[in-house]
């Protein structure tokens, strides 16, 4: 091939990719349009407020707070061990995910609410089985003098996943192939106290190893 009929052919390869990622991108459309609502296995108000050694007590956050996530069934509640541990729980469930519904990430969140994000990385966490483990993402906040650190990962369709950027991804695969977009978003604070953030962690973890199979009962695989 000459270099003219090259440089001609890159113009058209370049078309030709342009095409299929906007073929791509209106099937991903039409599948978001088309997915079904999948429902809870069974409601919050079943959830239990002893997890383990802890024991939890509801709340609810600003009725404007669950209008701007544009969540379906959520959940919020502190749970604390006999020795003062203290870990706030937040899930939030979709039943399908459409435009202006999607999950919010605290990344984005946060520090729109005076929070600043001083740390941010993965966690591993044990998980149901010997052996098991998945990856939570960790945060460390601070808001004045107060530090908190945070533990959250998302939860969709059979999947933890720990990354917002892969979420997206697998949003619109299963918006495609299963024609399925519900999800959950779990979220875990615990104050950090005398400065030791790393017992913060632990409480964490904990706390979520203790949560991992109870989440099975209640979010769609």
């Amino acid at each position: 091939m000459s270099p003219r009929t090259q440089n001609q052919a890159l113009p058209h390869g370049r078309m030709v990719c342009l095409v299929l990622v906007m073929l791509v991108a209106a099937v991903a459309i039409r599948g978001m349009h088309l997915t079904e609502s999948v429902p809870l296995k069974q409601s919050f108000e079943a959830f239990p407020m002893e997890i383990g050694p802890w024991t939890g007590e509801t709340s609810r956050f600003d009725e404007k707070i669950y209008e701007a996530l544009g969540v379906d069934d959520s959940i919020l509640g502190t749970y604390r061990t006999a020795r003062g541990d203290a870990v706030q729980l937040y899930i939030g469930y979709y039943h399908s995910q459409k435009k202006g519904d999607l999950i919010h990430s605290p990344k984005n969140c946060m520090p729109g609410s005076g929070w600043a994000i001083t740390h941010s990385s993965l966690e591993e966490v044990r998980g149901t089985g010997p052996g098991d483990t998945f990856q939570a993402i960790k945060l460390f906040i601070e808001n004045g003098g107060e530090r908190h650190v945070v533990l959250y990962w998302f939860q969709s369709r059979g999947r933890i996943i720990s990354s917002e950027y892969m979420q997206k991804i697998y949003l619109v695969v299963d918006s495609i192939f299963k024609r399925r977009t519900d999800g959950s978003f779990v979220r875990l604070i615990s104050p950090v106290r005398g400065g030791d953030a790393d017992a913060a962690t632990q409480q964490l973890k904990a706390f979520a190893h203790d949560l991992a199979p109870v989440l099975h009962a209640y979010l769609p695989s």
